[in-house]
């Protein structure tokens, strides 16, 4: 999923696992953490209420320069120090959509709590609805579209860390100032994230 440049919708404000410390780096050919011992985040348990969690704003992107829609990580190596798993929630405003775009090294899960939704996965396509799951195995095109009249609500989790950092920089923290990506910086971050996620052209 795309939740900056090209985004139309997207999938805690804990500040745990390594909030106080550096958070491992992401390795953008495997997508996942490098290996650094010394800050490796220790895993902690986590119990979050719906709107719990590091809430974040997508920023502008060059075309479309107004803040996008709010997503929340819940668990990830910042949040609960999880080295092998990522989960965020979101909501998609009726209209938007997911664009279509592949995780090369991650397993996803798609999990729809509300609303309706077409969704392109591999070579499959189908109108789902509340309580859908949808799986992508890595390296597998997925794209969404809401086309019911209500907002769909959704969880993404991933079999490995990656595309969690590249939402946090393509973001802001809610209540934070939104500065729109520029041209140069969207381009920079989807060279700099391919590991993590690909986006198709339009």
């Amino acid at each position: 999923m795309r939740f900056a440049p090209l985004v139309l919708g997207v999938w805690v404000a804990l500040n745990s696992g390594c909030a106080s410390k550096p958070c491992p780096p992401v390795s953008q050919t495997s997508n996942g953490p490098a290996a650094q011992t010394e800050n490796a985040a220790v895993s902690t348990p986590l119990i979050l209420e719906k709107d719990e969690g590091e809430r974040r704003v997508v920023r502008g992107w060059p075309g479309h320069p107004d803040p996008g829609e709010t997503f929340i990580l819940k668990v990830d190596p910042k949040n609960g120090g999880s080295q092998r798993l990522v989960l965020f929630t979101a909501d998609i405003r009726p209209g938007g959509g997911i664009d279509a775009h592949r995780h090369p090294h991650a397993d996803e899960i798609l999990y729809f709590t509300s609303g309706t939704a077409r969704v392109h996965v591999g070579d499959l396509v189908r109108d789902v609805h509340a309580g859908a799951t949808v799986f992508v195995p890595a390296g597998t095109w997925i794209s969404a579209t809401n086309i019911g009249p209500d907002p769909i609500s959704g969880v993404a989790i991933f079999s490995a860390p990656g595309f969690e950092q590249f939402m946090r920089v393509t973001s802001a923290r809610e209540g934070e100032k939104n500065v729109p990506l520029s041209k140069a910086e969207n381009d920079e971050l989807m060279k700099d994230y391919m590991g993590a996620v690909v986006y198709k052209e339009p």
